[in-house]
């Protein structure tokens, strides 16, 4: 897929120039950019032409924010598609060979900067190279051009469609504001690099006085080009390919996937329970039906009957990896904010004001809390377990420093007085024991340690209103959904003193659009996925795509009534409105 230049002697060793067709970056600049690179503490560098054609420029200025690349090491890698310099190290983590003869061209190169973004989380950066000239513009490549840089394709042309039509009626309507409107688009391109832009579109003069006039066959060109595929190196799953499996796997049934009703709280003991809801399977469409029950003495809500072992790999797979583990990669790099606030809270209420030394993060997954928890806290070196193959992911990319494999309460022994820090965020609702998880966390735990909790809240009150569409039930994977009362008097008899709890600061939003996106799937899975009985037939496919089309209006109010969420999480969280809490705890001495 590429062509690489290693670059010779020196401190420049240890880089490799990639270049698309067409590009070629001279030893000087290429130089240059290495020594930008090593000034800057950078392992990935994005070379931006100093005549980047305007209509690309345009795009990736609209993709890509360059402080927040520096800022959040989630931020997704994007760039000009002409050429990269990369660390050494950073190709061999990502297992890119260096030295593959196939040229990529302009969206192969934006899908790599992508790929090893995550590699060089906290050192990726762009930079314009004034010697380097641009490649001449394909608008056949623009549907994959726009692919690889993280835009929606058919949505963006479509839209790009209704804008020409807007601007037609606003011509028609209000001559004199659809005038106004028609010369600033016309416009845009001379402002973006007014003043003293580094980068001066080549074809500036030309292609901004002519924009609107080739805006039309442009468009035309890029409709016509061909479908944006996934890249070579990462290849979607094919849903029908794993069918076959998924169908044995319920030839005989489903009760191998639930044990026996218990008759007791698992949480207290007591025997007086009581149905708290009856749900299916809203998050993938996958067969089964699940019961929660509460306690009427402790309130304790969990599943009963819970899931077996056999259930639980049936109802995880394909969620956080396979099908959908580009969606949990895309919705977990959503969240800076939320791992950046949970590690603050940590160093809020530590003596020392490095933070703790030593972090084991269960429940890990990727890691993305550890990589940005390191931005808030750069003097602790973060571990992280999991049951999952995103553990050893997360090592290999350098977002953790170790990563264990396996059950928490297994491996504590071989962990015991270890860690400084414990941070359990999302995770102890999916486990089997939670008690026992509790008790693994105090026996790794140093004397004066830290253990930061973050859960569902039961008690929320979008979780009445909202009943068994409520996102933070999360059948079937959510097996137990724990007041904080009860949390804290679980650390209490543990030895922990509560040093703080937030709700509103917790508040994970999405109440309403989770339940609008659960009822589409209720009304109308998606028929491709292989568990889907029948499978994808004209019919069912003209089903789904009508309700997804009749859901537009409905995600749009569950959007507003989400953003009102947030701010009433603010204000009055502790009082229902937060649909999470965070609970830190020290561990005393002795």
């Amino acid at each position: 897929m590429l062509t690489t230049t290693p670059t010779e002697g020196g401190q420049t060793g240890a880089w490799t120039c990639i270049s698309a067709t067409g590009a070629h970056p001279d030893e000087a600049t290429i130089r240059a950019a290495v020594a930008h690179a090593e000034q800057h503490d950078l392992l990935l560098l994005d070379l931006v032409p100093g005549d980047l054609p305007s209509d690309e420029l345009l795009t990736l200025l609209g993709r890509l924010d360059p402080h927040r690349i520096h800022r959040d090491p989630l931020a997704r890698g994007r760039g000009a598609g002409h050429a990269l310099i990369v660390h050494e190290d950073v190709l061999r983590r990502a297992a890119v060979p260096a030295d593959d003869p196939v040229d990529p061209d302009a969206p192969e190169l934006i899908e790599l900067i992508a790929r090893l973004k995550p590699f060089a989380a906290h050192g990726t950066g762009h930079a314009v190279a004034p010697a380097l000239s641009a490649t001449r513009p394909d608008p056949a490549l623009r549907k994959r051009r726009l692919r690889a840089n993280g835009v929606p394709v058919w949505p963006t042309l479509i839209g790009n469609l209704g804008e020409a039509a807007a601007y037609a009626g606003a011509g028609v309507t209000s001559p004199f504001w659809g005038a106004v409107v028609f010369l600033a688009m016309w416009a845009q391109p001379f402002a973006v690099v007014a003043g003293h832009s580094p980068v001066r579109p080549r074809d500036l003069g030309r292609a901004g006085a002519l924009r609107p006039f080739l805006a039309v066959p442009r468009w035309l060109r890029a409709v016509a080009g061909p479908r944006p595929t996934a890249a070579p190196e990462r290849p979607a799953p094919d849903p029908a390919a794993l069918r076959p499996a998924y169908e044995r796997s319920v030839a005989d049934g489903l009760d191998a996937f639930f044990e026996e009703r218990r008759d007791t709280c698992p949480w207290c003991g007591s025997d007086r329970l009581a149905v708290h809801r009856r749900v299916r399977d809203h998050l993938q469409g996958k067969p089964g039906r699940f019961t929660l029950e509460r306690c009427r003495d402790c309130t304790h809500v969990f599943q009963n009957p819970r899931l077996s072992l056999a259930g639980l790999d049936y109802y995880y797979r394909d969620f956080y990896d396979g099908l959908g583990g580009a969606g949990a990669e895309a919705l977990f790099g959503t969240m800076s904010r939320t791992y950046r606030a949970r590690a603050e809270l940590l160093r809020r209420h530590t003596p020392e004001d490095s933070g703790p030394r030593a972090w084991l993060d269960v429940g890990t997954g990727h890691g993305h809390m550890c990589v940005v928890g390191r931005t808030v806290l750069p003097d602790t070196v973060f571990d992280g377990l999991d049951m999952g193959d995103g553990v050893a992911e997360a090592e290999r990319r350098g977002w953790i420093r170790t990563g264990y494999r396996g059950q928490f309460p297994e491996l504590a022994d071989d962990l015991a007085g270890g860690y400084d820090a414990v941070g359990m965020h999302h995770y102890l609702e999916h486990t089997r024991d939670p008690l026992a998880e509790l008790d693994a966390a105090a026996k790794v735990l140093v004397p004066g340690g830290r253990l930061l909790i973050e859960l569902p809240d039961p008690q929320c009150r979008y979780g009445r209103l909202l009943r068994g569409l409520w996102l933070p039930l999360f059948q079937p994977q959510h097996q137990h959904l724990m007041p904080w009362r009860n949390l804290e008097g679980a650390l209490h008899a543990r030895g922990f003193t509560v040093l703080a709890r937030e709700h509103g600061r917790a508040h994970q939003g999405n109440d309403f659009t989770g339940a609008v996106s659960q009822a589409l799937t209720a009304l109308g899975p998606d028929p491709a996925m292989p568990w889907v009985p029948g499978g994808p037939t004209p019919l069912r496919r003209a089903r789904r795509i009508a309700l997804v089309t009749l859901s537009v209006p409905c995600f749009v109010a569950a959007v507003l009534l989400d953003a009102v969420g947030a701010v009433l999480a603010r204000v009055a969280g502790e009082h229902g409105m937060s649909n999470a809490y965070r609970l830190l705890a020290r561990k005393d001495p002795g």
